[in-house]
């Protein structure tokens, strides 16, 4: 995906919060719904609980990067939103993804997976 598309406005956001698939790790929840449309938007979102500024820059990069890394294994068409826990502050890059890639399998997001 070259252009990002990202989620931006309160009311996407409470769309998914209310009507999207929720899958839970200790790292991160997902929100997922699919649209339809051609392209996946994602939005991160990192709450003041986790830490400083620094802190939650640092881990919305991570969540950026994971995402950017697996963009290609995930179906196209769905809206997504990438909640923060806590422990992803401290967790090394490589169990993030993998829960990650676990989240999008129980949701049924990955190529070839769909539920």
């Amino acid at each position: 995906m070259d252009v990002r598309v990202t989620l931006k406005k309160n009311y996407e956001f409470r769309r998914l919060y209310r009507k999207g698939k929720t899958a839970v790790t200790p790292y991160l929840v997902i929100y997922s719904m699919k649209t339809g449309r051609g392209a996946n938007r994602v939005g991160y979102t990192v709450s003041t609980k986790l830490g400083k500024a620094v802190v939650r820059n640092r881990a919305r990069r991570r969540l950026r990067e994971v995402y950017r890394l697996n963009s290609d294994k995930l179906i196209s068409g769905v809206d997504m939103v990438i909640v923060a826990r806590s422990a992803c502050v401290t967790a090394d890059f490589a169990k993030i993804e993998k829960a990650f890639l676990h989240a999008c399998g129980e949701l049924g997001l990955i190529k070839g997976e769909e539920k």
